[in-house]
């Protein structure tokens, strides 16, 4: 099935997020679903995020990357980011036997690029050229592990998503609230009224 890849896929505020987030509903094994089960997907999720994630890749666009060739990476980036960051959420600090797993999946998705970052005020290198996605969601997902990330990072009680809450006062609750934000609300109205029914209907 063909992925709209919509602004609110690219809520979770980072690129790393994002691609841990297109595992959807993790915390239901019934509704669970996977939106890279056709590695296609991945080529045209990156086409997308060369976009809604401009800000944070210093404008650098990614490269078109051949599925088939990249997806076991991109994969275990994924996977061992999603595990590691939301058991920081869950448990308030980085668990240090999950960081061998997440550092080697980051180095093999860096390692077949010969591209330079890092410049000051580039973390993602020369805008003036693109970036192989593997390498720019390693970047991604490294930069998660700054204290003040860190502690910003939250899961959406909807939906399950990572994301990371800049919000002034720290108190974003959902991962997007035109989206998860707004069905918990219709949730709780629709409960609210079937409760009011019952009590009449004493």
């Amino acid at each position: 099935m063909t992925v709209s890849w919509t602004p609110h896929r690219f809520t979770g505020g980072m690129l790393a997020l994002d691609t841990a987030n297109t595992v959807v509903l993790r915390n239901d094994p019934e509704k669970i679903f996977d939106r890279f089960e056709d590695p296609a997907e991945i080529a045209r999720f990156a086409e997308a995020a060369s976009s809604f994630r401009a800000a944070e890749l210093g404008g650098r666009r990614l490269e078109a990357p051949v599925p088939e060739k990249i997806a076991p990476m991109v994969l275990s980036i994924r996977e061992t980011t999603d595990r590691l960051f939301r058991r920081a959420v869950s448990k308030g600090a980085i668990a240090t036997g999950d960081m061998p797993e997440f550092l080697e999946a980051c180095a093999d998705g860096l390692a077949q690029s010969r591209t330079e970052i890092g410049a000051p005020g580039k973390p993602f290198g020369d805008a003036a050229t693109p970036v192989a996605f593997e390498v720019a969601l390693a970047i991604s997902a490294l930069s998660l592990l700054r204290d003040d990330t860190i502690a910003r990072l939250r899961i959406c009680p909807n939906c399950s998503w990572l994301f990371v809450d800049r919000s002034r006062n720290s108190s974003r609750l959902w991962c997007d609230m035109a989206v998860c934000g707004n069905r918990q609300k219709a949730n709780r109205h629709y409960r609210r009224r079937t409760a009011a029914r019952e009590v009449i209907n004493v």
